[in-house]
């Protein structure tokens, strides 16, 4: 016979589905619960890659304006042995015909770590991280001029409107994170040129876009609520908000941009809190900020973008990239005044980066992160007037670390004066499809149907480098 529960047995044999019921709602809010807890149409729900992946996110440090291989990781003793000549090989047209002799590096080289890798004399921190890093020194890109060379790193494509890098990192892995943005761009005043372009969502989801922060302790304009109105009040308005959109979406049916809105309205107001939360370092220990150059005002600010790109990370956001700040001169650029520019540059970020490599080592988070260094090309080895350095897509340097690369790695050569790529050459679609690799995802398989056509990062090119890959 079944006789009736008293309250007090009912309370007892129920209990455990009450706790399990609040874990599955705690969990659901950190990222770490099955999908199937949030809505079916959420853009930030985490999914699954394709196979098992070595990283969960990216940190981009874009050096916008393209630095010189042969000044920073691809040194040329022939370069010395010609300074001052005429060119002794052809002179590709690229931006500029103002071509003047060969021009030696300025910097010396060391070798670093127990790999003996060289490394400039501009980059002593970095180089001190030098078993970490997998230098690729044989990039070469379709375009010579800053705006196309762009978005064609961004997007894969040299025009705008293709979704860009971090677009479709979050748009194959959602996020872990549901108060922030899943790709944020860390912004220190400049925009490289092609403009927010090159952080576009295309013809993704308006979800995917990157979303600017600025540097500072306020990286959000009007992300504080208005003063004097009481929390009753902003919920008030929230569930109003939430009214609308169920009338919408009644009306409407569901649809990508009526999803994204409303998901990019509840973003915003869960980013009321945790943005102020993730600017304020001061929680930082003063040894972690003296890591990151934060008590030097010539290192201050990327430092601090750097220590951010560290906790977003750390907050489950999937694509993090920073950019460079406005140091009186046109970032990386140096058609004159090679030397003041490239030493202004790379103080400002050598050890904020070095930082970086070493707070990620040690809280664990470099073997989950892919960090990746370099800008839209490199600068040729001959001069452009006297004392500067042209564009050059033929042949540069750029490198990876953490997130399943293999450090201490050198992949590629240039010819002897560093100017064309002549052994493994790497386009920027392989760069792509390895990155995309090691996030979990085969790139011919991560598309978006747009067009009637089956749309992809590599679009029909890209190759694995699996010589970096650990």
């Amino acid at each position: 016979m079944h006789f009736p529960l008293s309250r007090r047995e009912m309370l007892l044999r129920t209990a455990n589905g009450f706790g399990a019921a609040a874990l599955a709602a705690l969990l659901e809010q950190d990222g770490r619960a099955v999908d199937a807890a949030r809505s079916p149409n959420d853009p930030f729900a985490p999914k699954k890659p394709h196979f098992a992946a070595k990283a969960k996110s990216v940190i981009f440090l874009f050096m916008d304006g393209g630095p010189s291989q042969v000044d920073t990781f691809d040194p040329k003793p022939a370069l010395e042995k010609y300074h001052g000549k005429p060119f002794p090989t052809k002179v590709e047209p690229t931006q500029f015909n103002n071509v003047g002799n060969t021009l030696a590096s300025p910097w010396k080289f060391k070798k670093y770590g127990q790999c003996g890798m060289p490394v400039s004399d501009l980059f002593p921190h970095v180089g001190a991280c030098a078993d970490d890093l997998a230098v690729i020194r044989s990039m070469v890109a379709n375009f010579s001029e800053h705006t196309n060379a762009n978005y064609f790193w961004h997007s894969g494509h040299g025009q705008q409107g293709r979704p860009s890098f971090g677009s479709w990192v979050t748009y194959g892995l959602g996020s872990e994170s549901r108060d922030l943005p899943g790709f944020v761009v860390l912004g220190s005043g400049m925009i490289p040129p092609g403009g927010a372009d090159c952080f576009g969502n295309g013809f993704l989801p308006a979800s995917y876009q990157g979303s600017v922060f600025r540097n500072g302790a306020h990286p959000v304009a009007d992300i504080t609520p208005p003063g004097g109105e009481s929390a009753k009040t902003r919920t008030a308005k929230r569930d109003l908000l939430r009214k609308l959109d169920a009338a919408a979406k009644d009306k409407f049916g569901d649809s990508d941009p009526l999803d994204a809105a409303i998901a990019n309205y509840e973003l915003a107001f869960r980013m009321q809190t945790a943005v102020p939360e993730l600017a304020d370092l001061s929680k930082e220990t003063t040894e972690t900020q003296k890591l990151y150059g934060l008590d030097d005002p010539k290192t201050e600010v990327f430092g601090r973008q750097c220590l951010v790109a560290r906790r977003l990370v750390q907050r489950g956001v999937r694509f993090v990239e920073l950019l460079c700040q406005n140091l009186g001169h046109d970032r990386w650029d140096q058609h004159s005044n090679l030397k003041r520019g490239h030493e202004d540059n790379a103080r400002a970020v050598d050890k904020p980066i070095a930082g970086l490599l070493t707070d990620l080592k040690r809280t664990g988070l470099l073997k989950d992160t892919l960090v990746i260094w370099g800008g839209e090309f490199g600068r040729t080895p001959v001069a452009q007037g006297s004392d500067g350095r042209d564009h050059n897509p033929f042949g540069f340097t750029m490198w990876m670390a953490g997130g399943g690369t293999k450090g201490g790695t050198i992949y590629g050569e240039t010819d002897d004066f560093g100017y064309h790529a002549v052994k493994d050459k790497v386009q920027v679609h392989d760069l792509h499809a390895t990155a995309l690799h090691l996030l979990g995802f085969d790139h011919k398989k991560l598309t978006y149907r747009f067009g009637g056509r089956d749309m992809r990062l590599t679009d029909v090119h890209g190759e694995l480098i699996e010589k970096v890959l650990a």
